[in-house]
Formats: structure tokens, C-alpha cells, sequence
């Protein structure tokens, strides 16, 4: 059975006896970390664990086309000024992975969003030239193949600011919900470019619109603007037999989770355990087997050590039996993960048996 065939069974509840050993990958601090414990500088990290990558994607571009041009406006030997691909502008440190310090941005509500729909629209050119080639070579994969499904808040989010995005939903919702559907259109044209060749494994969409407490936007205003872009999505997903739509989204994600399963969207990624001790198994007891999870392994227990490594993994084993569950680090390794400890959790995840 391959690693895709085992991901599938696992999701749709059929038969299984062991679990994926996928590797995500770390913080460059963490990559950095490990080439001076072992890892080849620039070598294939998935050989060298021996581990399967989460997934192949194979898709057509359904962001930003063309991307705003990217301008430097101040540099120093610490950050850079920049105008980024997504029209925003924002200082980037060069040497420590953070959050960048955004500045402004060209899109404020109705203010911009001619240019940006203007670049959220169809075209040939969005087709990479050697799509054929990468459907072909994505049917013999051993990882899940899945297909790029956008972001329905996320996106508008990055461009706009939490704090524009906060005042949109209240006093233009309309507007919202013209800029939601958008790109929802757009995600669709771009499955058409796929689906009649290929059948993924799964939608991959992304949004990180939540927080420690909770979402960024209200899970009523939530599923008036955003569901019926995902419930699109998810049709046109559905009408070529496939039939796992995923959502990563970091933070408390519980309150938009009915949404998301009013809109299609069934498989959640990565659940992140966080400062308010998310429980994956928990996930089953409220929204029942409809609702899968990938990821629930909290990456701050690989930095214990081994004893650690094995509580970790222990808690989540029933959870695994059931099926609808495939684990993973609930976000990249982190620079405190040493590579030894690295091995020993995916040397045991390697060794479970069902």
C-alpha cells in the first residue's frame, strides 16, 4: 500500500494498520540547527528521513495575476522596506523567522478593489506549460495529491489588515462577499484546468484567521460571506469525485468549524495545540466522523526528549484507531528540536501498528 493509498484509506475510515510518516519540514533556525547535526546542507530532507512529503500539489495559479511588483524602499543591514507581490507594504527582518511589520496597503475596502479584481480573473496564462507533465507524474505519487482551493478570508485578510478586514464586515459585507465570491470563481476556473485530467486525493485551501481566543471574524458573518464561496468549491470538488476538502488554519478554530462543514470543507489542518491546549479527539465528540483531522502532534513535545515524544504520541493512539485521523507536527518544527529527538519521533510514529 503506498503512502497515498494508506492517507485515503485512513480519511475515509477503510482499512489500515499503521500510520504515514510524513515530514513537514523546520523554521530555517531549525533547518540551520540540524545541518550542524547532520542534515545535508541542501539535500533531500524526505531522504534523509525517510519520510513522505503531506502532499503533491497540482494546480493552476488562482492568487494575485500579475503579482504586484515587488519594490524595496529602505534596506539595512537588519530589515528590508518592502512592497510585497500582494500589493502590501512591509518590513522584513533578514535573520530571524517573524511575523513581518506591515505598513500599509494598497487595498482599503472599495478603495483598491478594482485593481485587485482586475488580477483575480482567468487567464491562459495562469496554466503552467507543463501541467500534462505534472498530472502524470502526480498519478504515480506516493504522497497524497491534492489541488490548490484558495482562501475565501485569508487572502483579503493579508491584503487589506485585520483592522480594515474588522470594518469591512460591518459596514460593506456586500463588498465583502463580491471579493469572497471572486476568488471562488476564480478557484473554480482553475479546477476546471485540472479535474477532467486528474482526481486528487483532496482540496487544499488556507486561511490562518484565528487567533489564541478565537477567530478574526465573527462565525456569523463567517458563514454569511465565506460558506457560500467554500460550498462552490466544494461542489465543483464533488462533481469529479473528490470528495476531502482541507482548510489550514492555525489558531482556536472552533468556533468557524461549523461553518466550514456547512461549506464543504471536511478535513482540518493542523490543529493547533497552542496556548489553549487544543484537543484534537475533542473534534470527534463535537462534530462526529464527518470531520477529519491532519496534524494534532504538539511540535513543542519534540523538544522534551524521548519520554515526551512517547506521552505525546500515547495520548493520540486511540484517536488514530478510529480512523478520519492522520498525525503530524501541528506546525514546523521548531529550532528547540534537536535532530536526534526529530528521528526518535518519527522513528516511532514509523513502528505503530494497529
Amino acid at each position: 500500500m503506498t503512502g497515498r493509498d494508506l492517507f485515503t484509506n485512513i480519511m475515509h475510515y477503510g482499512a489500515f494498520d499503521r500510520m504515514p510518516v510524513f515530514h513537514w519540514t523546520g523554521w530555517p533556525e531549525t533547518i540551520r540547527r540540524w545541518e550542524g547535526e547532520g542534515l545535508p546542507k541542501g539535500g533531500d530532507q524526505h531522504a534523509f528521513f525517510d519520510t513522505t512529503p503531506i502532499t503533491r500539489k497540482v494546480s493552476v495559479e488562482v492568487g494575485l495575476f500579475p503579482a504586484f511588483e515587488w519594490k524595496v524602499f529602505e534596506e539595512t543591514d537588519e530589515y528590508r522596506v518592502i512592497r510585497q507581490g500582494d500589493g502590501v507594504i512591509a518590513k522584513h527582518w533578514k535573520d530571524k523567522s517573524c511575523i513581518p511589520h506591515f505598513i500599509d496597503f494598497t487595498l482599503k475596502g472599495a478603495q483598491g478593489w478594482d485593481e485587485y479584481k482586475k488580477r483575480l480573473q482567468p487567464d491562459p496564462k495562469r496554466i503552467p506549460a507543463d501541467l500534462d507533465e505534472r498530472i502524470e507524474k502526480a498519478k504515480r505519487s506516493d504522497a497524497p495529491v491534492s489541488v490548490r482551493t484558495g482562501s475565501m478570508i485569508g487572502w483579503i485578510r493579508d491584503w487589506m489588515g485585520v483592522e480594515s478586514l474588522a470594518y469591512l464586515c460591518y459596514d460593506d459585507r456586500g463588498l465583502l462577499a463580491e471579493m469572497v465570491m471572486t476568488i471562488a470563481d476564480l478557484v473554480c476556473w482553475g479546477l476546471d484546468q485540472v479535474l477532467p485530467k486528474l482526481t486528487p486525493d483532496l482540496g487544499w485551501g488556507w486561511e490562518d484567521i484565528c487567533f489564541r481566543t478565537g477567530p478574526l471574524v465573527s462565525p456569523d458573518i463567517f458563514r454569511e460571506v465565506a460558506v457560500p464561496g467554500y460550498r462552490k468549491i466544494a461542489d465543483k470538488l464533488l462533481q469529479h469525485g473528490c470528495d476531502l476538502y482541507l482548510v489550514d488554519c492555525d489558531g482556536m478554530v472552533d468556533a468557524l468549524v461549523p461553518g466550514w462543514l456547512e461549506g464543504g470543507v471536511n478535513v482540518m489542518f493542523p490543529i493547533e495545540i497552542g496556548a489553549w491546549d487544543a484537543d484534537p479527539q475533542s473534534f470527534r465528540k463535537r462534530f462526529g466522523t464527518e470531520l477529519r483531522v491532519f496534524g494534532g502532534i504538539n511540535k513543542l513535545a519534540l523538544e522534551k526528549g524521548p519520554e515526551a515524544i512517547d506521552a505525546e504520541i500515547a495520548r493520540r493512539v486511540p484517536f488514530m484507531k478510529e480512523g478520519g485521523f492522520v498525525p503530524l507536527p501541528d506546525h514546523l518544527i521548531t529550532p528547540g528540536t534537536s535532530i536526534e529527538d526529530y528521528r526518535y519521533y518519527l522513528d516511532r510514529m514509523r513502528g505503530l501498528r494497529f
